[in-house]
């Protein structure tokens, strides 16, 4: 296993792609409120730009730091060397056609739900009259969607980083990191616990002492 496997940072944003599927859920309640009131293919357009392209600026431009949760973020100062260098792989393993790609499968994904919104007409979240809310409940729904794809596919292009690879990149400079990066929420000093483990030589001369099995 890498060593900067064991960042747990990279595996919760990697589990961000469980919540793709219930964000397009929320879309397709949203696309099914009311009869469209523009042509099909400005509806499409709006909620695609609402969706795709903040998101894929964004990781082109200026990923997404994953060292943040919801409204925290690590201040830069807090970061470990370990985590500086998983930030500079962010900005050097990052493949923007494989960003494209995702963009434009999730656009593909978005005509397939229009679709077949008309079915979720009874279970739609506003009355028939409400077509401009549910529009924005889908684009924001699709905006959730697209960075619970996207975040994840970076992360998945560092891990499959090699061992060497990780050792000789440079850390991330400090003083770069608000500028080339994403930060979002409130900068904090700390958000995960510290989990401290014995060694496993004391572990196991604590099992294997005459002490410990005299007592048994």
């Amino acid at each position: 296993m890498r060593s900067f496997w064991t960042e747990p940072f990279l595996w919760i944003h990697l589990s961000g792609l469980a919540a793709v599927p219930l964000a397009l859920e929320f879309v397709w309640l949203g696309l099914a409120v009311g009869d469209p009131i523009l042509p099909v293919w400005m509806e499409l357009l709006l909620i695609a730009v609402v969706g795709i392209a903040p998101v894929l600026w964004m990781q082109l431009i200026r990923p997404f730091d994953i060292f943040s949760i919801l409204v925290l973020a690590l201040k830069p100062e807090q970061l470990t060397v370990e985590q500086r260098r998983i930030l500079s792989l962010f900005k050097t393993k990052n493949n923007p056609v494989l960003n494209i790609i995702a963009g434009v499968f999730m656009l593909w994904v978005l005509w397939q739900i229009y679709r077949v919104a008309p079915i979720a007409a009874t279970v739609a979240p506003f009355s028939p009259g409400w077509r401009i809310a549910g529009l924005i409940w889908a684009g924001l729904a699709f905006l959730g969607s697209n960075l619970f794809l996207q975040v994840p596919l970076s992360v998945l292009q560092v891990l499959l980083t090699s061992e060497s690879e990780f050792a000789a990149i440079e850390p991330y400079p400090l003083e770069k990191m608000s500028q080339d990066f994403t930060i979002p929420g409130v900068k904090v000093n700390k958000i995960l616990p510290t989990l401290v483990t014995p060694p496993l030589s004391a572990s196991y001369s604590k099992v294997s002492s005459p002490e410990s099995q005299s007592e048994n």
